[in-house]
């Protein structure tokens, strides 16, 4: 095996298994903010964000009001609707995944009344996976010894990759059969092409034929 092979090999695993990602955006009123995450089908999904509220006198952002919300909405590959509701300035919210493919997480506030200009910075973290998992509160509900916990990340860890590799090997069968399909169009297009140019030639000869016999030059 190359060096370059394993090195694709090495990120391939990286990129599997990092299923955390944590961020910072910010948003106007009446703004909405989506983003996509390519999960596997059975795979738990938690959400956590912090709504933080422009204060400009001093420049920075502050906690924001009870009264400042914000409203998710997720939808799966099918454009259902697997979660739609209104939270606090500051929650968690899970869901559980029923499709494998892309699912779009969509944020917004619930408020209309805010000064003219006002920002708000949304702290958003989406764990996927075994990361969604509180491991601590599953030893201490389960009675679990420190290996037998070990074990059990290991066990929920293989399944998530099994998932991620089953997910992996329904994306590239799509992508062959698009390929497939797009060539198959190409090769009729150009034998389409071909038998028109054919078809023209043949027309162009007729008809230079027909004019020079009708002008006794033949």
């Amino acid at each position: 095996m190359s060096l370059s092979k394993a090195y694709s090999s090495l990120i391939f695993v990286l990129l599997t298994l990092s299923s955390c990602s944590a961020l910072y955006f910010h948003i106007g009123e009446t703004e909405r903010k989506c983003f996509i995450e390519e999960i596997p089908d059975e795979t738990t999904v938690i959400v956590n964000y912090k709504v933080e509220l422009y204060d400009p006198r001093s420049g920075g952002f502050m906690p924001s009001s009870p009264g400042i919300g914000m409203h998710v909405e997720v939808k799966d590959p099918d454009d259902k609707v697997v979660l739609s509701r209104v939270y606090s300035s500051e929650g968690r919210l899970s869901f559980t995944s029923q499709v494998h493919g892309e699912h779009v997480i969509c944020l917004y506030s619930n408020s209309t009344k805010w000064f003219s200009g006002t920002q708000l910075r949304v702290h958003l973290d989406i764990q996927v996976g075994e990361h969604a998992i509180d491991y601590a509160n599953v030893a201490q509900k389960d009675k679990l010894s420190d290996l037998q916990l070990r074990v059990r990340q290991l066990l929920d860890q293989v399944d998530q990759i099994s998932k991620e590799q089953n997910y992996q090997r329904y994306r590239e069968e799509r992508f062959r059969m698009t390929s497939e399909s797009t060539n198959q169009r190409v090769l009729w297009w150009s034998i389409i092409q071909t038998a028109i140019l054919l078809a023209m030639g043949a027309w162009q000869t007729h008809h230079l034929k027909s004019f020079f016999e009708a002008k006794k030059l033949v």
